[in-house]
């Protein structure tokens, strides 16, 4: 739950109905942000992800290659998203053998208007969804979850770092 809740919400117009937010009067500046989230797995997933000897290949590579083109298509799957021309998308996974899961973030940059927060979300959240995918013939139970923006910078809000 986040800390402090907004005075009002940008997406609403006055009476109430969506719109996407103006974004014509802001500077051009540097716009970057870093989402995370976990695929939790059983030990044996873990394993044999980590071989590389999954049945339907290259996991890790398939789900880097979907997270970018996600972020890319951001604006096509969130209603209010703006188009934005991205710089960079990098996803880096790990694997954390106490879960057992893999570990995602995404680190998405550009120079615009408004920030890649939605970017990034959507490319950790899609490499996720992927890894699901190509491992679902030998683990059905895996979990998806822990998405969060952990930092974002750039913009009149400047520096956000999740604590």
């Amino acid at each position: 739950m986040s800390s402090s809740m907004p005075r009002k919400l940008s997406h609403l117009d006055a009476e109430g109905r969506a719109r996407m937010v103006d974004v014509s009067g802001k500077r051009v500046t540097l716009r970057e942000a870093v989402a995370r989230g976990k695929v939790f797995m059983h030990r044996d997933t873990l394993d044999l992800l980590r071989s590389g000897q999954a049945p339907k290949g290259d996991v890790i590579a398939t789900a880097q290659l979907a997270g970018v083109m996600a972020a890319k298509r951001t604006s096509e799957l969130i209603p209010l998203a703006h188009v934005l021309a991205l710089d960079s998308v990098e996803l880096a996974f790990r694997f954390d053998e106490e879960s057992p899961a893999v570990e995602i973030e995404s680190r998405v940059r550009t120079r615009g208007r408004t920030g890649v927060e939605m970017e990034a979300l959507t490319a950790v959240t899609v490499a996720a969804l992927t890894l699901y995918d190509m491992l679902k013939a030998v683990d059905r139970g895996m979990v998806m979850g822990e998405f969060a923006l952990w930092e974002k910078r750039g913009g009149r809000s400047g520096v956000y770092r999740r604590r």
